[in-house]
């Protein structure tokens, strides 16, 4: 009979991937108990032991990368705790109305001093556009240029952003363009710094859920909330976008996407990171436009999404001296496996980033550059 630690040992080794051995990506265990632990609690267990220090590895972003690209994933997999999983992802809306200020509580809402040191100069917490860009602060502003871009902005154009973050989008609209702008956060924290930032400029950001959205609108524009509507939402996200846009307007989304349809969210990056997320599938969000919009373009810049991460995660490493007396050790490797392990899952294009415009239909096509 096979013992936890050999079935484990031998899964690892199909993905090139040693215990104890020397490559960057090899892990070290600490704990014999890490083998029983993944066997039995898979993703969540191996997040759970690096957190408890179970095991390491000099590059757990290619450690990630490594199992992702031999779809280990697929071969471990607790059938009793998936299918609780995905029968309470059916039962429940875990991103109703009432549930939508959680993630704003619990990830949010941390601490400016940490995204702060982590981020760009301009606070933008989505994947960066390194197309022609040498560092983080340039790639986020190509990003955002981009963006501008694809909505075809002019000066006086009134936009709605739906998840606004700390105003990065809204402060660059109207700083260069002279856009009118509106943002809804579930953040109190992100509302607080970015009306901060935003002082003096022709921008509102308001603690409001986007089902709540009013008013009618140029453009209405998310860069990075898809991630936390839920596959029984994107109907209504659809229907708020088509309520408030006006009859010639433009409509852009900005996500993280999964590569198959899904009904609940990874399982430790739910518990620890973004309480009741997921990613949406191109399926899932062409069902939810379906009849309402038509998609002008859909662009995927995910692999984009790697050095984003690596370049946070060496600005929370960086910053850690003076992070360390608010956030305590068990924080620190948790973040840092969020960062690392996410890093690993776009480098093996497990997960993908997409930027989508579409309009009403009946609507010209619009005259912008999409990439």
């Amino acid at each position: 009979m096979q013992t936890p630690e050999k079935i484990l040992r031998e899964m690892l080794e199909l993905a090139g991937i040693r215990v104890n051995g020397s490559n960057p990506w090899d892990i070290q265990v600490h704990d014999t108990r890490f083998y029983d632990r993944v066997l039995r609690d898979t993703s969540l267990g191996l997040g759970e032991a690096y957190m408890d220090g179970w095991w390491d590895s000099e590059s757990v972003d290619e450690f990630i990368h490594r199992v992702l690209r031999a779809h280990l994933d697929e071969k471990v997999k607790n059938n009793t705790r998936l299918a609780l999983q995905v029968l309470r992802s059916k039962l429940l809306n875990r991103q109703s109305t009432r549930k939508a200020f959680e993630v704003g509580r619990r990830h949010y809402d941390l601490g400016n001093d940490l995204y702060r040191a982590m981020l760009d100069k301009r606070l933008n917490y989505t994947c960066g556009y390194w197309k022609n860009a040498r560092n983080l602060d340039e790639a986020q502003e190509a990003k955002l240029e981009l963006v501008c871009k694809k909505i075809g902005i002019k000066p006086g154009m009134r936009i709605l952003e739906l998840g606004c973050g700390w105003g990065s989008f809204a402060k660059y609209a109207a700083e260069k363009y002279g856009a009118h702008v509106v943002g809804l956060t579930v953040s109190k924290e992100q509302v607080a710094l970015g009306m901060e930032l935003c002082k003096g400029l022709p921008v509102e950001l308001r603690l409001q859920d986007y089902r709540e959205a009013e008013g009618q609108y140029d453009a209405v524009i998310s860069i990075g909330v898809m991630e936390h509507v839920g596959y029984k939402n994107y109907r209504t996200y659809m229907q708020v976008v088509d309520r408030c846009l006006k009859e010639d307007g433009i409509a852009f989304v900005h996500t993280i996407g999964g590569n198959r349809s899904i009904t609940t969210g990874e399982p430790w990056t739910d518990k620890y990171i973004f309480p009741n997320g997921m990613l949406p599938s191109i399926a899932q969000l062409g069902a939810a436009m379906e009849g309402l919009f038509v998609m002008e373009d859909w662009h995927n810049f995910g692999p984009y999404y790697d050095p984003t991460l690596m370049a946070w995660y060496s600005n929370f490493k960086n910053a850690w001296p003076e992070l360390k007396d608010r956030y305590d050790e068990r924080f620190k490797r948790m973040w840092s496996y969020y960062l690392l392990s996410s890093a690993g899952a776009f480098r093996s294009r497990n997960q993908q980033l997409w930027q989508i415009v579409f309009t009403r239909r009946g609507t010209l096509q619009p005259d912008c550059r999409f990439s």
